[in-house]
Formats: C-alpha cells, sequence, structure tokens
C-alpha cells in the first residue's frame, strides 16, 4: 500500500502569537530544530513521501520544508480552516496515494514508532488508526481508502474529526508521549 505523510503547516499559529509576527512553526527546539522540521523529519525517515501543506504566505517553511526533502503545496484557502488544508493536499497526492497519515507541522516530539505503528495498521487493513496511550487518543491519524471522497470533502476548521468520530477507528497502543504535545505557547517549546 502505498502511504503519503501529509503534514499540515498552513495554520497561522494565533494562540503562539495573537500579533502574528512571530510564526511558531520556525520556532527552534532546544535541539535547535525548527519545530515544523523536527515534525517533518519524523515523517521523513518513516515515509518515502512526504506532503507539506502551507499557506500562501509562509515565512519560510516551505523553503525548510523543501530543503528536507518534502513536497510542499500552497493552499490558497488556508485561512479558511484546517479542512481546506488537508482536503487539498490529500487532493495534490493523487493518484499515486493509496493511504494518508495526517500529521500536524506543530507537534515534532512524534516518535517514529508510531509513524510505523499506523502505517502497519493501514497496511494490515485498518479504515482508520489512531495512535492510543493511557487510554487517549492523540495524533497523527492514518486513513485508508475508503475514506478518499470523505476527506477530499473536508472544509472549515474542525479537519477530519467527524470522519474519526463516525468510523471504526483502529487503536494503536504506543508508548509515546509526544501524541499528545503540540506547540501552543512558547512554554512548550
Amino acid at each position: 500500500m502505498h502511504t503519503v505523510g501529509i503534514l499540515l503547516a498552513a495554520g497561522r499559529g494565533r494562540r503562539f502569537d495573537p500579533s502574528g509576527v512571530a510564526d511558531k512553526l520556525l520556532q527552534r527546539l532546544p535541539d535547535g530544530d525548527a519545530v515544523v522540521v523536527a515534525s517533518a523529519r519524523t515523517l521523513l525517515a518513516v515515509l518515502p513521501r512526504v506532503l507539506a501543506v502551507v499557506p500562501p504566505s509562509d515565512r519560510g517553511v516551505a523553503q525548510a520544508l523543501r530543503t528536507l526533502g518534502c513536497e510542499v503545496t500552497v493552499c490558497p484557502d488556508a485561512d479558511t480552516g484546517m479542512g481546506a488544508s488537508l482536503a487539498h493536499a490529500v487532493a495534490a497526492s493523487l493518484p499515486a496515494a493509496q493511504a494518508w497519515v495526517i500529521a500536524l507541522g506543530d507537534m515534532p516530539f512524534v516518535e517514529k514508532a508510531t509513524i510505523r505503528a499506523l502505517c502497519a495498521a493501514l497496511a494490515g487493513g485498518a479504515e482508520i488508526a489512531a495512535p492510543v496511550a493511557n487510554g487517549r487518543r492523540g495524533n497523527p491519524v492514518g486513513f485508508g481508502p475508503a475514506h478518499l471522497p470523505a476527506l477530499l470533502a473536508l472544509s472549515g476548521d474542525e479537519g477530519a474529526r467527524h470522519i474519526v468520530r463516525g468510523s471504526a477507528v483502529v487503536e494503536v497502543a504506543v508508548d509515546d508521549p509526544g501524541i499528545f504535545r503540540d506547540i501552543d505557547t512558547a512554554a512548550d517549546l
């Protein structure tokens, strides 16, 4: 099964900096990597194809991701919400993609083993695979081909939550606190 990693990097990060001056995805982690670079590295270490979606004005995120080896696509409707960015990225992954691991650009602490486990669940027939630790679901989430029409129809700010809520989800047990850890404020760095 040809699984494509999709890295959502088109949000504005208003909680990080309400003024909109600082781009949280380009902030440095203690190891020196930018947040979005660390997120992309994890996907790239596991998946041969990673497609990153960015907004029209991305302040350098696109270039950083291209340099790593991600394919980058610009979503002209990124400001309308995560759903539009996700639908745009899935459409850009076609026709080769058969499954998708949807990761967030502001979640740099997800482990490679988690991505591998999600890919294995999808290859084993799961239509949706979500990592679970301590009884809680986290991110990223994997989607199989049965959900392609629903992914392409996404819009608004909810992303794919309603698809996950209305479907059978294979919960993939992981020992990875990174599935819950995102960068929303400067203190999260």
